[in-house]
């Protein structure tokens, strides 16, 4: 038993590494949603004039892992409070966003979002989204940190979140 949930946080360079190494999670894929045209290029995405965003696919079993614990590791690891950026990463592709893919989904994305606004004083910009055709992105993208760990952004930027996410979530990481 499998479900699919595709979440929208910056870079997804930094979002693969963390849901990858999440138990029950079986795959995690870097991708495009939510934009206009078919089979999008990551150049075409990074014109911003697609519509699309950078995201990862996340297939994931739920008896193992919930959907809603999911959600809570998303917004742990990037800043949904910010439009359209992450850190020095601007534009609208880097848009913090959710696609539910169920309306089971998008009721529990509405009360994590009530409750991470509560913790954090501020509001959440998080676009709450339906579900999108989800373009893979080209193969090169696919685990670009594991790869690449000593890439000056994969050294800067993912290392420190992915060092911060271990601490707070080691019960959830798979052996």
């Amino acid at each position: 038993m499998s479900d699919t949930a595709i979440f929208g946080g910056g870079c997804f360079w930094c979002l693969e590494p963390v849901f990858k190494s999440l138990r029950g999670v079986s795959a995690a894929i870097p991708g495009y949603a939510g934009g206009h045209i078919q089979n999008p290029t990551y150049e075409q995405v990074c014109s911003t004039t697609t519509g699309h965003i950078e995201v990862v696919q996340v297939t994931f079993d739920p008896t193992i892992i919930s959907f809603e614990t999911l959600l809570q590791v998303f917004f742990a690891t990037h800043d949904p409070t910010s439009v359209d950026r992450q850190g020095n990463d601007v534009g609208s592709q880097y848009a913090s966003a959710i696609f539910c893919q169920t309306p089971e989904q998008e009721e529990t994305v509405k009360k994590v979002i009530d409750e991470v606004q509560a913790e954090l004083g501020e509001p959440v910009v998080t676009r709450v989204l339906g579900s999108e055709q989800f373009w893979p992105a080209e193969q090169y993208h696919h685990d670009y940190y594991l790869r690449n760990p000593n890439q000056g952004y994969c050294h800067a930027v993912i290392s420190p979140k992915l060092s911060k996410f271990r601490k707070r979530y080691a019960s959830l990481i798979a052996a």
